[in-house]
């Protein structure tokens, strides 16, 4: 199977482009084929297109917390809301969640979903820093105007599937909270450059093979290509591709959602995250 692991920006370039990993998953063996580089979203929708079968994790929130799209008074139910978030611009879409915003109280202004909670992630409602709203605005519609399969949300092609990834909760579970990467050239340093080669020694023995099932298989070239990256987006693509193929091997099983996931929110593929709580 051909499994893709992307990581995602929402303001892709030439210094900064949506990262891909493409491998192949034979049995429990992950083998990273090419990596490409994509600087403009319009290469994403084209990369979305291509004909299948072929599994993606793509890392970025698909959804938003039940408690916003509900105070908020977006349409309950997820295409219904994402499709209304497409017919926002994006200053728009800054401007809704900031009106949003600011009148609650501290503490009670940007929401996770469970997903969120079970993952230690932040909430997809998020301008600032890691603006993963954005990314939610610019991602989210593109998985609805190309038709792929979206466990959990949307019924779709069959043969193009795509699952929403994160691969700092899967860093975490295998080198802890270890710092590997830093877009800020300033602040890149060579303990990131060692925490990087552990993450990815890691992920070529047989550390996930109990909780994942499959191993990794890169050949040195790439693997070099990994490791070179300070702001580690080729790492976190691969970190994505492995947590599409575990979904794939989970296909049977509605590829690893979680019992209880909230049909408006979305829903992390990752085996780590156990029993999610609402969040509060």
């Amino acid at each position: 199977m051909k499994v893709l692991g992307i990581d995602f920006t929402s303001t892709p370039s030439r210094r900064k482009p949506v990262t891909v990993v493409a491998c192949r998953l034979d049995g429990d063996t992950l083998h990273v084929e090419t990596l490409e580089t994509l600087p403009e979203l319009a290469a994403f929708d084209a990369l979305l297109a291509r004909p299948g079968p072929w599994i993606a994790g793509c890392d970025f929130p698909f959804g938003q917390a039940r408690r916003f799209i509900e105070n908020i008074g977006w349409p309950r139910d997820w295409a219904g809301y994402v499709d209304h978030a497409a017919t926002l611009s994006r200053s728009d879409f800054r401007a809704a969640l900031d009106a949003y915003r600011a009148p609650r109280v501290a503490g009670d202004r940007e929401h996770r979903r469970s997903t969120d909670v079970a993952a230690g992630a932040i909430s997809p409602q998020k301008l600032y820093g890691v603006p993963v709203g954005l990314m939610f605005h610019e991602g989210a519609p593109r998985l609805r105007a190309a038709g792929v399969a979206v466990p959990g949300l949307q019924h779709g092609d069959p043969a193009r599937i795509v699952v929403e990834a994160y691969p700092g909760v899967l860093a975490r579970h295998l080198i802890g909270r270890r710092s590997y990467k830093n877009d800020v050239r300033a602040r890149q340093g060579a303990g990131q450059g060692a925490a990087r080669r552990a993450l990815l020694a890691a992920l070529l023995d047989d550390s996930l093979v109990r909780t994942h099932g499959v191993v990794a298989r890169v050949p040195e070239p790439l693997a070099n290509a990994l490791l070179d990256d300070p702001m580690a987006d080729r790492l976190d693509a691969l970190l994505c591709a492995a947590q599409a193929a575990w979904a794939w091997t989970r296909r049977d099983a509605g590829f690893g959602e979680p019992p209880g996931s909230d049909p408006l929110e979305g829903w992390i593929a990752e085996p780590t995250l156990h029993a999610v709580r609402p969040d509060v």
